[in-house]
């Protein structure tokens, strides 16, 4: 919907709008059209500021803006006015418009704004729909965004099995929120009242695998100076989650599968049986067909880990939530820092869309955190995000750097190389699996 008083003005924009597929309702004065908006929805709303009381203020405009976010708190407002000062756009900020045109307009400027207002108007609705449809969902979305249509699956197999004690695998890229979608499954199962055990298998030593996982006695070899319980009995009668479950050892995956099979096991250094209930929740980034085949991964491991399969698509395949997510990012962080940015200018909002993010959620935040700690000002701006078009770090030369510096460009050109497949990364670098996963948390990777 546009409000301008001029006619050539609202015939222009109309043409310019519909070559971009929009269609356009025009009004010579705001009043129709908050008459329109309480009536019917808007993608948008672009309003002129200065009407007939006079043609400098941008008073009327700045009044139609507060009565229309005193009845609709989420239709996408942008303002403009050939009379532009930073006092004026500022004041059309506080009472609800997200953007400020200059006239005469850039239509490269103008429909950038616009397609980026409507498409994150368009996610915000459809996400209070999706809220309001799966109310099953209400707690935990607060925690995870899963509006494109690439998570529905995702959303609808997990209703069906979350109640169930039925093991589930969850596949997808490093970074991709496998973690939060085993947290979900578990808050929604007959078990959230007992424990979520998460143990990262790739982190793990082989030395250390049947200690952690098992527990052991006292003296049951050189450094047990007293009993110690493992994850499994930690998680009795709730949920244990094995990240990275690719990464385990073959000569350990015969212990876990007995586990599996018959829900006994014993410390090591013992030979009392002990039973264990546990549901088993598993996720992994590597291609689990071709570790079967490469004989990296027993068949009968996974057949009785994957009872249900959840394949997490990566981000770049959820262009709808990349905006919400990027939102919550940045209230998040800047409340942790105590930072009065709350907001992304218009070119930043085309960049988070279009930039690949190859490392997935987690990367959207690290980038989020650090521009909310780079800006300047209220609002992020491009140079803030520092996105380079998805290049992976390339090792610093010519100029020092230290050693650290050239260990974590190298770790994560690797991983970039071999999409975040940390076997693969480890086997180029010359390392073993859990010491590159070391290396990974020591840099936030």
């Amino acid at each position: 919907m546009v409000a301008d008083d001029q006619r050539d003005v609202l015939e222009a924009l109309r043409l310019l709008l519909k070559v971009e597929g929009y269609s356009a309702e025009l009004y010579p004065h705001p009043q129709p059209l908050i008459e329109a908006l309480g009536s019917r929805p808007a993608d948008l709303v672009l309003i002129d500021l200065n009407y007939t009381r006079d043609t400098t203020s941008g008073e009327e405009g700045l009044e139609a803006v507060a009565r229309i976010r005193a009845f609709d708190q989420h239709t996408p407002i942008v303002v403009m006015t050939a009379w532009g000062t930073i006092d004026l756009a500022v004041e059309a900020m506080r009472r609800g418009a997200q953007d400020f045109i200059e006239k005469p307009w850039d239509d490269a400027r103008l429909l950038s704004v616009l397609s980026s207002q409507v498409a994150l108007g368009r996610a915000l609705h459809r996400a209070r729909a999706l809220e309001t449809e799966n109310q099953w969902l209400r707690g935990e979305l607060g925690e995870l965004v899963a509006e494109s249509a690439a998570m529905q699956p995702v959303l609808e197999t997990v209703a069906r099995v979350a109640t169930s004690d039925a093991n589930v695998l969850i596949t997808g890229e490093s970074g991709s929120g496998k973690g939060m979608l085993a947290r979900l499954i578990h808050e929604r199962s007959a078990r959230r009242e007992r424990s979520l055990v998460t143990v990262n298998i790739g982190a793990l030593a082989e030395t250390v695998f049947e200690s952690e996982m098992f527990g052991h006695v006292k003296g049951a070899f050189t450094d047990a100076k007293c009993d110690r319980i493992g994850r499994f009995e930690l998680a009795d009668g709730g949920t244990l989650f094995l990240d990275e479950i690719a990464n385990l050892p073959m000569a350990q995956q015969a212990r876990l599968l007995r586990v599996l099979e018959e829900g006994e096991f014993e410390r090591l250094g013992s030979s009392r049986t002990q039973r264990t209930d546990v549901r088993v929740l598993s996720a992994t980034n590597a291609d689990i067909s071709a570790e079967i085949e490469a004989g990296r991964l027993r068949r009968d491991l996974v057949f009785r880990l994957n009872t249900i399969q959840i394949k997490l698509p990566a981000l770049r395949e959820r262009d709808d939530d990349i905006m919400l997510l990027a939102q919550r990012f940045l209230t998040r962080h800047a409340r942790h820092y105590a930072r009065a940015v709350d907001e992304f200018t218009s070119p930043a909002l085309a960049l988070l869309r279009r930039y690949p993010w190859p490392g997935n959620v987690r990367e959207l935040s690290h980038v989020i955190e650090r521009a909310v700690l780079m800006c300047t000002g209220s609002a992020i701006g491009p140079s803030d995000l520092r996105l380079d078009g998805g290049e992976p770090d390339r090792v610093p030369v010519g100029n020092p750097v230290t050693l650290d510096e050239a260990e974590h460009a190298l770790i994560k050109a690797a991983l970039a190389r071999h999409a975040g497949n940390v076997v693969a990364a480890a086997e180029e670098l010359g390392v073993s699996r859990s010491a590159l996963y070391r290396r990974m948390e020591k840099f936030g990777l």
